[in-house]
């Protein structure tokens, strides 16, 4: 028995020895850099404040100093660090640490300003607005101050920016959940991941901005006024749904549905082929697979609800398909707007709503969930296996867009189906262990962990939001919206022995 304690002892030490080890300081540089940053953006808020003479702009300047000064102090302190590049424990815990450090910061205003918000609501609104959730715990949006309003809308569209290159530069290289099977688009980054990164950004930089103004360019110009069209503009294109009115984009009708639908696809596909057309690759949107797959589901899904809602239902046919083309663009792709309350539409639709949320837009976007690319691997596999089943001798592997998908990605695209679906029930099952009822229990499972936005319900459906949850269901729901948007592996490695270990 001692010879067991004195192992257990030396493996134990052994451990906290190897993360003693592990040199933080080039992430602490990077996370420190990110967030002074983000302080410098809540200087855009408060020069709105002082222009529409709001007091709220003094709230902005003391957590810019604060955010500034606590970014700079950490990034000073780190800045000795190898700079050579990550190594994969590195780049794991950068990735994680960077989406947790940030809302912390980005809760600052709201805790601190006229919403008096608790903690957990200012965090869960910050973490909310960088995942690009859009799940909101603030009601009298029609009076708040503007600069809050602006400071929701700048949140998501960091968030968007970001996760696209979380998605294309960090994601591929750490082999979670298939993005791996995206190394292959000319991004090889492992060991020069920093420096590769800020070439990649600098590109996705100039093509987002563009989709942003082109989008406030439109909505000016169909009648919203300027300080609407720059917020909605920031939370369309980066798919976060955060509105200015607490009606949603139900304050807006008409032709300004149809142009937010246009943009929330072009928010949905995947950015590494603008970069490809920027780049003269002119034909490598429409040589994308996850792009048909994309736009083929939602026609389908419009088409349908459209048919059950004039046929079944009797509704006018021309406001049905506005409002259909809009809310199931709005849902499929994550951003979570809502024009109307579709739990009226009856259950039939309202099931359709809960699933097309777990469907999401393509890899490498601002869109969420599982991602279309992920279904069309299952079914490869699926179609591979059936045809093994009719022919055991055949050689049929599944195949990508051509390729034969290696047995990694598969593995890889499997664990995070298995990942995402038991997360879900388990968090569903937390929540109705906090006292929510079943539909806002499984709604805002799939909601939080899918970055969805709105659930299902009267409490947390499109005509509602999450102020009326308890404290522990919010806490939940904010650690369930930081993994979904990471992919889950990317936050579930570090729960390992082997990952401190290597």
């Amino acid at each position: 028995m001692m010879g067991l304690a004195a192992r257990c002892l030396d493996s134990t030490r052994f451990r906290v020895h190897r993360f003693l080890m592990l040199d933080l300081r080039p992430v602490g540089y990077v996370i420190g850099l990110l967030v002074a940053v983000l302080g410098l953006t809540m200087l855009a808020p408060m020069l709105v404040d002082l222009a529409t003479g709001e007091e709220h702009w003094r709230v902005f300047a003391q957590s810019a100093l604060l955010t500034i000064f606590i970014g700079g102090m950490i990034s000073l302190a780190c800045q000795n660090g190898n700079q050579e590049g990550l190594n994969i424990q590195q780049t794991f815990i950068l990735t994680t640490g960077v989406w947790l450090a940030l809302p912390i910061f980005a809760a600052l205003p709201f805790y601190f300003g006229e919403t008096q918000a608790t903690p957990v609501d200012a965090f869960f609104e910050a973490m909310s607005g960088l995942t690009t959730t859009g799940a909101t715990v603030f009601a009298g949006l029609d009076t708040m101050a503007k600069g809050l309003l602006l400071w929701r809308g700048i949140l998501q569209w960091l968030g968007g920016i970001g996760i696209i290159v979380v998605a294309m530069v960090f994601l591929p290289e750490l082999r979670v959940g298939g993005m791996q099977i995206f190394r292959s688009e000319g991004f090889d980054t492992m060991g020069k991941i920093l420096p590769r990164a800020t070439e990649i950004a600098s590109q996705i930089s100039v093509i987002y901005v563009a989709l942003t103004v082109l989008c406030a360019l439109s909505y000016l110009l169909l009648g919203m006024s300027a300080f609407d069209a720059t917020v909605h503009a920031l939370t369309t294109i980066s798919t976060g749904g955060f509105s200015t009115y607490d009606a949603s984009f139900g304050a807006f009708s008409g032709p300004l549905e149809y142009v937010a639908a246009v943009f929330m696809v072009l928010s949905a596909l995947p950015f590494v082929r603008y970069v490809q057309m920027l780049n003269g690759h002119h034909g490598a949107l429409l040589m994308d697979r996850q792009v048909y797959g994309f736009l083929l589901t939602l026609v389908l899904l419009i088409a349908f609800a459209t048919t059950v809602l004039i046929t079944l239902q009797g509704h006018e046919a021309g406001s049905s398909l506005r409002q259909v083309v809009f809310n199931v663009t709005s849902i499929m792709t994550g951003t979570g707007y809502a024009s109307v309350d579709y739990m009226g539409w009856g259950n039939l639709l309202i099931a359709m709503f809960f699933f097309i949320g777990l469907i999401g837009g393509c890899a490498g976007s601002t869109a969420c969930s599982v991602k279309v690319f992920r279904y069309q691997i299952l079914f490869a596999s699926i179609k591979s296996q059936l045809l093994k089943t009719q022919s055991p001798n055949a050689m049929v592997p599944p195949r990508y867009e051509g390729r034969k998908i290696d047995d990694d990605i598969l593995n890889s695209v499997m664990s995070f189906f298995v990942f995402f679906f038991v997360t879900m029930g388990v968090l569903a099952v937390a929540l109705g262990m906090t006292g929510l009822d079943f539909m806002t229990s499984i709604s805002g499972a799939a909601s939080a962990l899918a970055n969805i936005g709105p659930g299902l319900g009267d409490e947390i459906g499109p005509a509602g939001n999450f102020a009326g949850l308890n404290d522990a269901a919010k806490w939940l729901l904010s650690v369930a919206m930081l993994i979904g948007r990471l992919e889950l592996l990317a936050v579930y490695a570090m729960l390992t022995v082997t990952f401190w270990r290597a």
